[in-house]
């Protein structure tokens, strides 16, 4: 976990994703992989109550999510509170957007209007455990967005790696606290730049976990943190 925090999150301040490795040398103990995430919002036919004004739709919709997880193509998936737009992030286990763009299209909440998915590449270890069955038990977890700030650029200059230098210490010192269990760069190089998952006590923590960022506290990042209910035995 250590090793992959250093190497997927080195790459958030930078403009695209890089994967460095030596010519034939040792292979390293952790990998970078490719998945999908979806993120999604509420679609025009959105309801906050679906299981009451939808309860057909939502009932296909849970069983669909469910056969995702059994199929093994979906990782994780989990409702967001906190924010009116965001209303659920999917990772599936997939490089392909074309092959998480039909799986989402077969989805009933999608096709009813209920929800409308915005797909992005997401970079990481494959550090969540496999599910060998739909999930019964849920818990909280809380997921940070780290986007473009306000002083955010692409060029390099000595205080930017300056910055880099920080930030890549905090994150070590979050792993290194058990804190931090999850994160990875997004690989579209948009405003998003990518995401902290934290097993904390509660969101307050979260975020001034969150908030000890160099790059944060120098505006090339900016956080949005949101409560992330998942199901259990998934998250490291």
């Amino acid at each position: 976990m250590k090793t992959i925090l250093l190497l997927t999150l080195a790459m958030m301040l930078c403009g695209t994703v890089v994967i460095a490795q030596e010519k034939k040398q040792a292979e390293p103990a952790h990998k970078m992989l490719e998945f999908q995430m979806a993120l999604m919002k509420r679609g025009p036919n959105w309801t906050p109550t679906p299981a009451k004004d939808a309860p057909e739709i939502q009932t296909k919709h849970v069983g669909y999510v469910q056969s995702l997880f059994e199929s093994g193509k979906m990782m994780i998936a989990g409702r967001i509170r906190g924010d009116e737009e965001l209303i659920a992030v999917y990772i599936f286990r997939t490089k392909s957007a074309d092959e998480a763009r039909a799986w989402l299209a077969e989805d009933p909440a999608v096709v009813a209007g209920h929800l409308v998915p915005e797909l992005h590449p997401w970079w990481s270890e494959d550090v969540m455990k496999k599910l060998s069955a739909a999930p019964e038990k849920f818990t909280t977890a809380y997921l940070a967005f780290l986007t473009r700030g306000d002083k955010w650029t692409p060029e390099k200059t000595p205080a930017t790696e300056a910055i880099q230098k920080a930030h890549m210490e905090n994150i070590q010192k979050l792993a290194d606290m058990k804190k931090l269990v999850v994160a990875g760069p997004f690989g579209d190089n948009g405003r998003l730049r990518g995401i902290f998952v934290f097993k904390v006590d509660s969101i307050e923590e979260a975020r001034e976990l969150a908030a000890t960022d160099p790059a944060v506290k120098a505006g090339r990042l900016a956080l949005q943190v949101l409560t992330w209910t998942v199901p259990e035995g998934i998250l490291p």
